[in-house]
């Protein structure tokens, strides 16, 4: 049913509510009201990558990949995917009378928080640091998941509303800080493309206060701007916690029930905590109205009555044999191949199987299971490492050598051992070699939220750009050997590379590529896929470059405001194939392109269009991403591609923040990456530059 009649449904079944009824389905665990028939509902579930933490699901590859691949069509397939195992499971507890949290299907993803610095923990849960790309791969996300029927498949929930990106050791007290222009310009874009273009159900508000307001009880962002400025229609939620962080750390109120108020005032329809418990107790102090509640309530049986949970429909015959089926684990696959970045290759790759005879595989992620899934993931039926992958790749033909080389962040892998203890096998294992595979990096219990896992850095954000120094002297310890090396780096962030970039043959970043990401990696390294992506992130030559990590402010932040040169710009990544822009021309708003393949390789490649307003002192410092699109062309063809600009494209934001168009002169550059110097000397390519004439807003 569309949204007006389940609304209609939602009020006449709230109406017959009482008081203490309508208030105790505010909270994120839902009672159940057997009078009226409906059955306790658990809002809490998560869907990042897969359908997480509540058993079996096919886990694709971790946000931050999936951003890397540039693959609209890709986001919505696999959010489709994913409501179809969360149908699934639903449907199987369901029978069970198994009501528990994350098993319902409101789920509590995209994370469309901007990776504004590469310190922060929780980045490898975005799509990367640029707004549009963000954008427009969490609409897709959004729709796929949401479906496009009568009746909502699954409901998707867009977070951290607004500003949100660390650090993870201050968020429950933090005061983020950030411009009317930042806001408008950076922080707010994707939010509003899933609002307005997405349909998203619900949104989350983050743990800290933006601009002096928690984010939860913000009339500002909740009631102004989500509801009033952009028409959201569904539910807004609490972060976990949150909402208790009023009085506990924000000290923006005194009690619990002043918390609760100050939250269901300014529109929050559902707490992830228990704060809301204190709701009937604002209620008889006058500090909330039956009205509020009421109307929180009806918003909230609005969804549940769009997902269907109160009829039969169409998705309740999903069977529970459509979890981890072969044509998803088939998608997972796709998706982890499209989201390696090839970042250096001075021709060893592809590997040729037939003219090795040994290979080393060496790291502490080369065989790891951490290294594959990120957080917030699901469990597999199967896991294939990338040591897995190789040697189900090679077969008998091929004879593998393995160390780990050092743990994670460890000095030594045996706890009676000297540090440094698996360094002699490394080199052991890289002399026996033709060809060595070094699998480096990080997992959740490095990177992450906090509280997660072990978090060894500050609360889950990193302290430095570098791997951890049993890491480091595991490289150096491989690269005494003078025996060629790929380097492999799990990793969700900006890792230093600049030690491998100047004593490895091949550099590839395979992110937490999923739980069989193993098999992806293993065809990518022998050349039978060429399907590689382009970072959704800078690679930062060092930290000092950057602000404060508390600093809001978007000067000197991301491609778009950085002075220098990076390390690995934004956009940027190579594959197997060589395509050319033979001819690249404007048509009204559109870019269309002659693409040929000179390579000796069938690949896909990324199409980028960069625009910068010449006229404008309050357009970003750099050209900025404005359309792209994914496509295949074969060894020796050309092809040609289109790119439409949209209208957003041509504005800037006022330091007031006000969006318009100052017309003139914009510059556009179509190409396979950043116009900026650096992207050339690493591509040898230069973009196509184009003009265009734009009339100014009236």
């Amino acid at each position: 049913m569309n949204r007006e009649e389940a609304k209609k449904c939602a009020q006449e079944l709230v109406a017959k509510m009482t008081l203490e009824e309508k208030a105790s389905q505010l909270k994120y665990d839902a009672p159940s009201i057997p009078r009226l028939g409906i059955p306790a509902y658990n809002w809490w579930n998560e869907a990042l990558h897969g359908v997480a933490r509540a058993g079996q699901a096919t886990v694709f590859p971790q946000a931050i990949g999936l951003g890397a691949t540039f693959d609209e069509e890709l986001l919505h397939e696999i959010g489709g995917v994913i409501a179809e195992e969360g149908r699934a499971k639903y449907n199987a507890y369901s029978k069970q009378g198994d009501r528990d949290i994350y098993k319902g299907l409101t789920f509590w993803a995209p994370n469309i928080n901007i990776f504004r610095d590469p310190r922060w923990g929780r980045g490898h849960e975005t799509y990367g640091e640029d707004p549009y790309l963000t954008g427009r791969m969490g609409v897709n996300f959004v729709k796929g998941l949401q479906g496009d029927g009568p009746v909502m498949k699954a409901a998707a929930c867009a977070k951290h509303f607004a500003v949100h990106s660390g650090p993870e050791e201050l968020r429950h007290g933090f005061n983020a800080v950030a411009t009317p222009k930042d806001m408008e310009e950076t922080y707010l874009p994707a939010f509003e493309a899933l609002v307005k273009e997405g349909e998203v159900e619900a949104v989350m508000g983050a743990y800290n206060r933006t601009n002096d307001e928690p984010c939860c009880g913000s009339k500002t962002l909740i009631e102004d701007t989500l509801r009033k400025k952009w028409g959201f229609q569904g539910h807004f939620v609490s972060d976990c916690g949150a909402i208790a962080d009023f009085h506990m750390n924000h000290g923006i109120t005194a009690s619990p029930g002043e918390s609760a108020a100050m939250a269901l005032n300014a529109g929050c329809d559902v707490n992830c905590g228990n704060t809301y418990l204190h709701i009937l107790s604002a209620y008889q102090d006058g500090l909330v109205t039956e009205e509020a509640i009421t109307s929180a309530a009806v918003r909230l049986f609005t969804t549940r009555y769009m997902l269907g949970l109160f009829e039969e429909t169409e998705y309740d015959k999903i069977p529970y044999d459509r979890v981890e089926c072969g044509e998803h684990l088939s998608l997972a696959e796709k998706a982890a191949s499209e989201s390696f970045v090839l970042l250096k290759n001075d021709g060893i790759l592809p590997l040729q199987k037939d003219k090795i005879k040994t290979i080393g595989v060496i790291g502490p992620n080369a065989d790891s299971r951490l290294s594959l899934i990120g957080n917030y993931h699901g469990t597999a039926a199967e896991y294939v490492t990338v040591l897995d992958g190789i040697r189900e790749y090679v077969g008998e033909d091929v004879r593998i050598f393995y160390s780990v080389g050092a743990g994670l962040f460890k000095d030594r892998t045996e706890q009676l051992a000297y540090p440094g203890d698996r360094l002699s096998e490394a080199k052991i294992v890289a002399e026996h070699s033709d060809v060595v595979i070094l699998c480096v990096g990080l997992d959740e219990t490095l990177e992450g939220e906090e509280g997660d896992s072990n978090n060894s850095y500050a609360s889950g954000d990193k302290i430095s750009l570098k791997l951890p120094d049993s890491q480091l002297a595991l490289m150096e310890a491989v690269a005494q050997t003078g025996k060629p090396v790929v380097l492999c780096l799990c990793a969700g962030s900006d890792i230093d590379l600049g030690y491998a970039d100047r004593h490895f043959n091949a550099v590839v970043q395979l992110w937490y590529s999923g739980a069989r990401g193993g098999r992806a990696a293993a065809k990518m390294l022998f050349g039978e896929t060429s399907s590689f992506g382009k970072l959704p992130v800078t690679f930062y030559e060092t930290l000092e470059e950057l602000p404060e990590f508390t600093d809001y402010s978007m000067k000197g932040r991301t491609y778009r405001y950085m002075e220098g040169k990076a390390q690995y710009p934004f956009g940027y990544g190579l594959n197997y194939g060589k395509a050319v822009i033979n001819k690249a021309r404007l048509l009204d708003n559109r870019v269309v392109a002659t693409v040929e393949n000179q390579g000796k390789f069938d690949t896909q490649e990324v199409f980028q269009v960069y625009i910068k307003c010449e006229d404008s002192d309050l357009a970003p410092l750099n050209p900025q991403l404005c359309a792209f699109k994914r496509f295949f062309v074969k060894a020796g063809e050309r092809v040609e591609v289109e790119l439409t600009i949209p209208p957003r494209a041509f504005t800037v934001v006022d330091e007031a923040g006000n969006r318009f168009t100052p017309g003139g002169l914009y510059k556009l550059y179509a190409g396979f990456g950043q116009p900026d110097e650096r992207t050339k000397e690493l591509t040898k390519m230069e973009p196509v530059e184009l003009e265009m004439h734009v009339d100014k807003e009236v």
